[in-house]
């Protein structure tokens, strides 16, 4: 028996599975046949020529030790017969997700959180003061983003000038009776290698608890001080090396969440984390330890896909919207085979495009290939419209946006070879129907920015 070699993703891949004693397996034994497998069965009958430390990553049922590495899967995904993780039917066999459900008729939003960027009133298109928050919409507006101090621990402005755009988001909720404004921690630049803060997170969860009483005093007296009524942890990523974590992040991140929430509590402060929406980065989370602990979690669905798929074997230079709600449905699969109540779970929204220049203009659709990221636009980052300037495209060009009703997205296609996909008015309520169904609590629009969507809580 050959067996089938994918990814540790749960998407199907197809490997090489050709091998000799000069060429190692992608995944899985070498044999004396020269094919790729794994597991007790295919092992026994070709004896080992190449890669014979080889380790599936899950046990299929009656595998003896040597041949796996973890009884099940990361997130409680499925474990296929050759010994691989995954969430598709190949992966499952007929198993399915129970998804909850919920009357959309019925079903209220209760929390619509707009991030604000501390760079949000200088950008030099479609700018945005505080004072530009609509009322009557955020229920919750996250600052993003606060820092730590990668030596001290203690709580910091990420930015100069960020301590006047507190107060002036703190002045707020004098017109919005009831509106909240949190402390966003992290983001994707705080982890990045060569950052002064690459560590910082991992370096504070697994740090004894003197040095993280040292984070819990400062972080409380800064929200006291700036007006804030929550944090948020937008940690990217736990235990994955490349992002800078440590095996250790796993079970020490609950660990400190615990401790985290005890000491916001003696202040009836909102505790917030975080999540991807990959399983890749996902599984490094601790759910059912964290859930616990955190007032909700933040989903971001949005950055699907982008440039940076460029290079990779596994996903590819290939169009594809990145607020897929289709994908975003499948992804949220990962929380209910978790346990996690859909009432902890507010959905990410985007209020920019992704966009990418095609390999042939008359190739188009999701699936088809690209080139590079699309022309930058007011942003100066290849690969990013704003919204804005995607209705203006739409405008002055005379475009004709084409609607994918089951992603619930809008794509646009102009000079030749650019294409970026988006979310609107329509899409958006299609997304609130489809968060309602699902029971979920609320929405986060990333960014806030000064056209909205008209989804106030009721």
């Amino acid at each position: 028996m050959v067996a089938l070699l994918i990814t540790s993703t749960p998407f199907t891949v197809a490997q090489d599975i050709h091998c000799d004693k000069n060429k190692p397996c992608e995944v899985g034994y070498c044999g004396t046949n020269n094919i790729c497998g794994t597991g007790p069965d295919y092992y026994s009958k070709a004896k080992c020529i190449n890669s014979c430390t080889y380790k599936a990553e899950c046990n299929p049922g009656k595998w003896d030790s040597q041949y796996f590495n973890a009884t099940k899967c990361p997130l409680n995904v499925c474990c296929s017969k050759y010994g691989f993780c995954g969430t598709t039917e190949e992966f499952c066999g007929k198993e399915t997700v129970k998804r909850p459900s919920c009357d959309i008729g019925s079903q209220s939003v209760k929390r619509v959180i707009g991030y604000y960027g501390s760079g949000g009133a200088t950008r030099k298109c479609n700018p945005m003061i505080p004072e530009a928050f609509p009322q009557g919409i955020y229920t919750h507006i996250y600052f993003a983003f606060g820092s730590i101090d990668p030596k001290s621990f203690k709580v910091v402005p990420a930015n100069t000038g960020d301590e006047q755009l507190y107060s002036q988001l703190s002045s707020l909720k004098t017109r919005d009776s009831g509106q909240e404004l949190w402390l966003s921690i992290g983001g994707w630049t705080f982890s990045d290698k060569g950052s002064p803060t690459a560590t910082t997170f991992s370096d504070l969860v697994n740090a004894d608890e003197t040095r993280q009483n040292v984070f819990f005093a400062t972080l409380t007296l800064f929200m006291q001080t700036w007006g804030f009524t929550g944090i948020d942890i937008d940690w990217e990523y736990p235990v994955d090396i490349d992002r800078n974590g440590r095996k250790s992040d796993f079970k020490a991140y609950p660990r400190f969440l615990k401790r985290l929430k005890s000491a916001l509590n003696d202040y009836k402060y909102g505790l917030s984390v975080t999540l991807p929406t990959s399983y890749w980065y996902l599984q490094h989370f601790d759910l059912q330890n964290i859930e616990p602990y955190v007032d909700w979690f933040n989903v971001m669905s949005y950055d699907l896909h982008g440039a940076w798929d460029i290079g990779n074997k596994w996903t590819g230079a290939i169009v594809g919207a990145h607020t897929n709600l289709t994908e975003i449905e499948s992804s949220l699969d990962l929380l209910w085979r978790n346990k996690v109540s859909p009432s902890k779970v507010v959905l990410g929204l985007a209020f920019y495009g992704r966009s990418v220049t095609l390999a042939t203009s008359s190739c188009s659709e999701p699936g088809c290939p690209y080139l590079s990221a699309g022309d930058a636009g007011c942003s100066g980052e290849a690969g990013i419209l704003f919204n804005s300037e995607i209705s203006d495209l739409i405008r002055e060009k005379k475009l004709r946006p084409k609607l994918y009703k089951d992603a619930a997205i809008k794509t646009i296609q102009w000079n030749n070879d650019q294409w970026v996909s988006y979310d609107d008015r329509d899409t958006w309520k299609l997304k609130a129907n489809f968060l309602k169904s699902q029971c979920l609590s609320g929405v986060l629009q990333h960014w806030a920015l000064r056209s909205t969507l008209t989804l106030a809580p009721a």
